[in-house]
Order: structure tokens, then C-alpha cells, then sequence
């Protein structure tokens, strides 16, 4: 679909995104990437830290061998560093790391470490950089995402509800409470671009209920629109039923299956987007390869449910399903957060 020439408006944009993230003139920055990463992004890195001044260093580990049965998509635990220790000394060193691994860091088991040491991590989404230019950066998000961790911690249950007929039960207390804008500046933090998500990483035995998967909504594992609804039955956490009689409900079961690992049928994370300029249509306009599904993660008002590892609650299954939804209402302690798919007024 696309050129991989560099343009010069994509060199700005990521430009504009590492000057917020507080690189200045001087700044010695890393770069990680892996020998299957897309290319393009790594060298617009380069390119707009040298336009800012900065001096970039490139960690480029490769990328390692399929273990697994089925392909690995969007898991957000990297396995290509493997604790080389030379690659863990260039990257905790307490400055900016600029990860652009295939799944990112962000569930990866090194991250603890190289956080530890001070280092920022800014994670960008293995997309084509048209759409990174397109959702671009909004600086108000950190306020709107901030109120909304705040709410969420606050906040003993969850209850989210769809005309569909989801009816899902969420304890938070115990939950661990996320969220990005996309950029970060301080100091042993993590963070993703494209951003806008509030998130929990719920305890165990935490969720129940009934989740509809309708048409619409959006299977990121399979980069997919589901064309017919599919009914999930959670039991502390774990899904026990999918049901629907279509092609949806077929691979989800399957590629679930496969892993005969119980954990991946239970519940990672859950949240809603916040971010106005990411588009749920966005996904129909892009072949698969140009896009990683982020956008479709942080798209205001979606309800997102996610399937395998929970760190909280000791589970680490390498099947993973991340599910925006549309059109579902959130309800904090029985107060509005999101209703029908619209952020409730203080968080828009």
C-alpha cells in the first residue's frame, strides 16, 4: 500500500513527540530495536533525534526463534532481549530508550530491571508511520487520562453493560491501575505511543459475567471486524464458554484452544479509550501488515476487555486477545463513565 521513502512531515511529527518527551540538545538517547523491525520507524528515530540535537545509539538485538504453536501478535511482552547483558547495560542507564521491538517491552520480564535503573521507556507501536502522523500527539490527554486512573483507583467495581447484552462484574479493588498519553518524562516510567487508555489489571478472581462480542467490535489478535456476535461466560476471571454459530466465535475458540493453557482464557486487562484522534474505522482503510491495531486500543469511548498474561495475578500465558468494543456503558461504584460508547462529560 505504501512507500517506505522518508518523508519529511514524519521526521517532524516524531520530532514533536520525543521534544515532549523532554529530549533536548545534547541528550544521549537509545534506540531499541530487533532485526525483524520495521525499519522505517528505527530510522525516522534516528533521523528526529538528530534533528533535535540529540545523540542516538541503536541496540538492535534479533529477533528470536517461533517457539510457540501459532503466531505471537500484540502481546506487549517482547521476548527478543533475553537478557543479553550487554543490551540490558545500554538500555538501563537512566536516560530515554526508545523501544521499537516488535511486541514492546511493556510485559516484557527485563522491564522491571532496566525501569529500575531510571530509564524512560517510550514504546512505539509497530505501525506504519502514516498513521503515527495522523493520530499524531495531544497534550491534554495526560490531564483526561490522569482524572481517569484516578477514578478507577478510587473506585471498588466495575460494571460494564451493552443493548447487546453484556452484563460484566469487575472487583478492582486490589487491581493494579494503568494508563499512557504517549509520551512520558519521568524518570522509570513506561509509556506507548499512539496513547490514551485507562486501564486495570484486576486481581484474581476479579470478573464475571457475560460478555457479547458484537458486530463491529474487533478481534486486534486477528486484526479483524467481527461480523457476528459472540457470547463469552466469565467465572472468576476465566472465560468457560464461547459461544455464537459463525466464523468469529470458530477462531477465537480455536486459537484459544491451541495453547492448552488454561490461563489463556482468563482475563488480563480492561479499560476504556480516551483518545479523540484514533478512529474505530480507521482499521477497514489499512492492508494488516501497515498497522499493529493500537489506534483501535485508545479510540474514545471503547470498552477494551483483554484475554491472557495478568502480571497482578500471577498469570503469564502467551495467548493474548486485546477486544475494543463499541457502544458499552461503564459505571464506576454505579457512577457514569462511559455511556453507550461516549465518555462521560468530565473525562471527554
Amino acid at each position: 500500500m505504501f512507500s517506505d521513502r522518508i518523508e519529511g512531515k514524519w521526521i517532524a511529527r516524531f520530532a514533536e513527540l520525543f521534544a515532549q518527551s523532554g529530549v533536548e540538545t545534547g541528550d544521549e538517547i537509545v534506540v531499541l530495536s530487533e532485526t525483524q523491525s520495521r525499519n522505517i520507524n528505527v530510522h525516522l528515530c534516528e533521523l528526529a533525534l538528530v534533528q533535535l540535537g540529540a545523540k542516538p545509539l541503536h541496540v538492535v538485538v534479533t529477533t528470536p526463534a517461533q517457539t510457540a504453536v501459532v503466531p505471537i501478535r500484540s502481546t506487549g511482552a517482547s521476548a527478543a532481549l533475553g537478557y543479553h547483558k550487554p543490551a540490558m547495560a545500554a538500555l538501563s542507564f537512566g536516560g530515554l530508550v526508545i523501544d521499537c521491538t516488535l511486541e514492546g517491552l511493556l510485559h516484557a520480564p527485563e522491564l522491571a530491571v532496566i525501569l529500575k535503573s531510571g530509564t524512560r521507556v517510550l514504546m512505539i507501536s509497530n505501525e506504519h508511520p502514516e498513521i503515527l502522523e495522523r493520530i499524531g500527539i495531544d497534550t491534554k490527554l495526560k490531564d483526561r487520562v490522569k482524572a481517569g486512573m484516578k477514578l478507577m483507583r478510587n473506585a471498588k467495581h466495575m460494571h460494564v453493560t451493552s443493548a447487546a447484552g453484556t452484563d460484566l462484574h469487575i472487583n478492582l479493588e486490589k487491581s493494579v491501575v494503568g494508563g499512557g498519553w504517549g509520551y512520558t518524562t519521568t524518570p522509570g516510567t513506561i509509556t506507548n505511543w499512539p496513547g490514551g487508555l485507562c486501564l486495570a489489571f484486576p486481581a484474581r478472581n476479579s470478573v464475571n459475567g457475560t460478555l457479547v462480542l458484537n458486530t463491529g467490535d474487533q478481534n486486534l489478535t486477528f486484526k479483524r471486524y467481527l461480523e457476528q456476535p459472540v457470547h463469552l461466560t466469565l467465572e472468576n476471571d476465566y472465560v468457560r464458554a464461547i459461544e455464537g454459530d459463525n466464523l468469529d466465535c470458530q477462531l477465537m475458540r480455536d486459537a484459544i484452544s491451541v495453547w492448552q493453557d488454561d490461563d489463556a482464557y482468563a482475563t488480563s486487562h480492561v479499560g476504556w479509550g480516551m483518545n479523540h484522534q484514533a478512529k474505530w474505522v480507521s482499521m477497514a482503510h489499512y492492508d494488516r501488515a501497515d498497522h499493529n491495531g493500537t489506534e483501535q486500543r485508545v479510540f474514545a469511548g471503547n470498552f477494551l476487555f483483554s484475554t491472557g498474561a495478568n502480571e497482578i495475578a500471577q498469570r503469564y500465558s502467551l495467548g493474548h486477545f486485546d477486544i475494543p468494543m463499541r457502544n458499552c456503558s461503564i459505571q464506576l461504584d454505579g457512577k457514569d463513565v462511559v455511556v453507550e460508547g461516549r465518555l462521560e462529560e468530565s473525562l471527554a
